[in-house]
C-alpha cells in the first residue's frame, strides 16, 4: 500500500476529531536525525502526517548529517542547552548516551510522566532487547531497525546454474566459484564490516565478542572478538578475493553498487537496502538468511539489530514531554510501522506492525522481506547474541574497519589485524570506564 494511504489510515485511527488545525500557537518538538534522501523524506511525510493529526504540537525532523554527525551535534548542543527534544542516534552509540547522566530522559519514564499508554511488551523482543536495562525499562525508542542478510542476484544465479542460496561459508565458495565462471566480476561483496562480519557473526555463531555479557554487565568489559574461528573466516576470505570469489568496497553502504549494477553476485548488508533494491537493480534479486561457519557453530543462534533509536533529551519544558510521547506512540502505531517496513526494509518494531504487515500480504507478495525478523528471532537471545553494549565503540569501530581494511590490502594476516584491533579497542574501553565509573 502506497505511503499516503497507509499514513492517512493511521491518522483517521488516531484522531476522535476533524484535522483542522488550531489558531493558537503549537508547540514545537525537535527532531534531529541522520537519514537524508529518500529515507529523509519519507521522516517528514510521518511527521507532517503527525503534526496534522492533532493541534497541539508540531515535530520539526532536520537533517544533522550521518549518524556519528547528528549524535556528535546533539552532544555539543546539549552542552551549549541547545539540545533538540529527539535525536537519533545509531546502535553503537547507546552506552555513550548512557553514560551521559542527566542529559537522556529514559522511554518508560517519559511515558509514565506523560500519562500515555505504553507496554514493552508490544514491541518485538529482538528489537527492545538492544535497549532495555536491567530492570526492563526501555531507554530509547526503536525506530530504523534491520539485520544483516545476504541479498542475492537471481539473474546471476541462474545464469550460474545456483538453485538455492548458500547457507553455509562452504557454500558461499562453491556459488561465489559458479558466480565467477558464469562471467561476473565478483562472487561477493560485504559494507558495515565490523557489525557483518564481527558483531553478527559472533552472534550468529552465538560467541561473545567482549566480556560480561559484551558489555551489559559491567563497564569493566573487554573485547575478545579475536577468535581462532574468526580469524580463520577472514583470512579464508582474504584467500578466496585472490579469485575474484570476494572483493571489498568499502565501509558503510559504499559496495552497494557493486551489487545493484550487477558486479557481484551476492552481497551483506542491511534488510533496510530494501528500497535502494528497489530503485537500483534492474534485476531480480532476493534476501536469504547469513551463512553459517559449520566449524564455529552447528545451528546458527540468531542475529543482532542494526540500525538506531530516538532518544529524547532532557532539559526542554514539561508540556513538551507530554508532546514528546504522544509521537512516540503515533510512530509506533501499527498502520505507520507497517507501511514503514514495506517502504525501506527495517524491522517493524511492534508485533502488531509485523502482524498488520502480514495481513496485508506484503511479505507473500514480496518473497525473503521476512528474512530479517525471521534472522531476529530465529532464537531467545542468549548472552552472546543480545547486543552489545560498549563504550566508544563508534571509534573502536573506525579501528575495526582500519584492521579489516588491513587483511583486504594483504598488509596483515586476520590473526594480526584483530590482535590490533581487540588490542587497540581495549585501550579506548578502559580510558572510557576510567571517564565514568
Amino acid at each position: 500500500m502506497k505511503l499516503k494511504n497507509l499514513l492517512l489510515g493511521a491518522v483517521a485511527l488516531t484522531t476522535l476529531g476533524g484535522l483542522s488545525v488550531s489558531a493558537q500557537a503549537q508547540t514545537e518538538i525537535q527532531w534531529w536525525h541522520a537519514m537524508g534522501g529518500a529515507n529523509g523524506e519519507r521522516i517528514d511525510r510521518m511527521a507532517a502526517e503527525f503534526n496534522a493529526s492533532q493541534d497541539e504540537y508540531v515535530v520539526v525532523p532536520t537533517f544533522k548529517g550521518n549518524y556519528t554527525e547528528t549524535m556528535t551535534a546533539a552532544v555539543a548542543a546539549f552542552r551549549a542547552n541547545a539540545q533538540p527534544h529527539i535525536v537519533q542516534v545509531f546502535e553503537v552509540g547507546t552506552a555513550t548516551m548512557m553514560a551521559a547522566e542527566g542529559a537522556v530522559y529514559p522511554i518508560s519514564e517519559l511515558m509514565e510522566d506523560a500519562g500515555e499508554p505504553f507496554d514493552i511488551n508490544d514491541y518485538l523482543p529482538a528489537v527492545v532487547s538492544y535497549y532495555e536495562t536491567v530492570d526492563g525499562d526501555l531507554l530509547s525508542m526503536p525506530f530504523n531497525s534491520s539485520t544483516p542478510v545476504l541479498w542475492y542476484n537471481q539473474d546471476a544465479f541462474n545464469a550460474a546454474g545456483i538453485d538455492a542460496p548458500p547457507a553455509t561459508w562452504d557454500e558461499m565458495k562453491v556459488a561465489a566459484e559458479k558466480i565467477v565462471a558464469a562471467g561476473y566480476d565478483c562472487g561477493f561483496s560485504f559494507g558495515w564490516q565490523s557489525w557483518v562480519m564481527i558483531e553478527n557473526f559472533s552472534a550468529w555463531t552465538d560467541a561473545p565478542i567482549g566480556t560480561l555479557e559484551n558489555g551489559y554487565a559491567g563497564l569493566e568489559t573487554r573485547l575478545t572478538f579475536n577468535t581462532d574461528a574468526l580469524k580463520n573466516r577472514l583470512n579464508t576470505i582474504y584467500e578466496w578475493s585472490k579469485d575474484d570469489l570476494f572483493k571489498y568496497g568499502g565501509r558503510r553502504g559504499d559496495s552497494l553498487s557493486m551489487f545493484t549494477n550487477g558486479e557481484c553476485g551476492m552481497w551483506m548488508n542491511s534488510s533496510a537496502y530494501y528500497g535502494s533494491m528497489v530503485a537500483q537493480a534492474d534485476f531480480e534479486f532476493n534476501q536469504a538468511m547469513l551463512p553459517l561457519d559449520t566449524d564455529a557453530a552447528a545451528a546458527p543462534q540468531n542475529s543482532i539489530i542494526g540500525g538506531a533509536t530516538l532518544w529524547v533529551l532532557r532539559g526542554a519544558e514539561e508540556q513538551d514531554y507530554v508532546g514528546v510521547a504522544k509521537f512516540m506512540n503515533y510512530i509506533s502505531s501499527a498502520e505507520v510501522q507497517a507501511w514503514w517496513g514495506q517502504e525501506t526494509g527495517y524491522v517493524p518494531i511492534t508485533t502488531a506492525g509485523y502482524d498488520l504487515s502480514q495481513e496485508q500480504g506484503f511479505y507473500a507478495e514480496n518473497p525473503g522481506t521476512d528474512v530479517a525478523i525471521k534472522q531476529l528471532t530465529l532464537n531467545t537471545p542468549t548472552a552472546n547474541s543480545r547486543g552489545l553494549r560498549f563504550g566508544n565503540f563508534v571509534q573502536i569501530r573506525d579501528i575495526i574497519n582500519e584492521e579489516m581494511e588491513e587483511i583486504w590490502a594483504g598488509t596483515k594476516t586476520a590473526d594480526q589485524a584483530l590482535d590490533d584491533a581487540v588490542e587497540r579497542g581495549n585501550e579506548l574501553l578502559a580510558k572510557f570506564e576510567r571517564a565514568n565509573k
